[in-house]
């Protein structure tokens, strides 16, 4: 049977899903781990992204009924969720791929005032303290506050890797954004398919 033929396509489509299953999954191992092994302290950063992991095995999961049994509706709401995912997904990546140094600082800025946990998971991860200053009436959890006159503010540390890792983030969104639109023409090509299973003369 040639690879375009119905076989072809649904065996392309599940082995997509079962990609997106792997990646939902790392994802909420990673978030698991980091919290269990005391990484990440911010419930709100740990619950985001076993969100987005749990959406992504949600998606995969009805790609999958929808390719192993042909089901024309579960077929259709993966396509529209896939596609909505895709538009969303390429314009965060391309955006993270534009920023310039003082947007990314900005952004930093503004990440930074807005949680304390996570202020706090910075300062003792990168072993700074303050973000465009040090203030050493205030407590920080780093370990050079100990000493005075030995911390760096964050951001001079930050700004060093925001660029590599808004660069990473978007290439890899970027990828996953072409996939998702691949998944999205084998569906529509899948749903137009007769199977060969059913009557000659039916049409799921």
């Amino acid at each position: 049977m040639v690879c375009g033929g119905f076989v072809c396509t649904k065996n392309a489509l599940s082995a997509l899903n079962v990609v997106y299953v792997m990646v939902g999954l790392l994802l909420i191992g990673v978030a698991a781990w980091g919290k269990w092994f005391g990484l990440v302290s911010s419930i709100s950063v740990v619950a985001g992204v076993i969100g987005v992991g749990a959406f992504l095995l949600l998606v995969a999961f009805v790609g999958l009924c929808g390719a192993l049994k042909h089901q024309q509706v579960l077929l259709f709401f993966y396509m529209v969720i896939l596609f909505i995912v895709f538009v969303l997904q390429f314009s965060i990546s391309c955006a993270c791929l534009a920023l310039n140094t003082d947007q990314q600082n900005k952004l930093l800025e503004v990440g930074w005032n807005k949680s304390e946990v996570t202020k706090k998971d910075v300062e003792k991860t990168l072993n700074c303290c303050g973000f465009s200053s040090v203030v050493y009436n205030s407590s920080c959890p780093a370990q050079c506050y100990t000493t005075p006159q030995t911390c760096d503010p964050c951001s001079s540390i930050l700004q060093k890797y925001a660029g590599e890792v808004l660069r990473f983030v978007g290439s890899v969104g970027l990828f996953f954004s072409f996939t998702e639109i691949l998944g999205v023409w084998l569906t529509h090509k899948y749903r137009n398919l007769k199977d060969p299973r059913s009557n000659p003369g039916a049409f799921l």
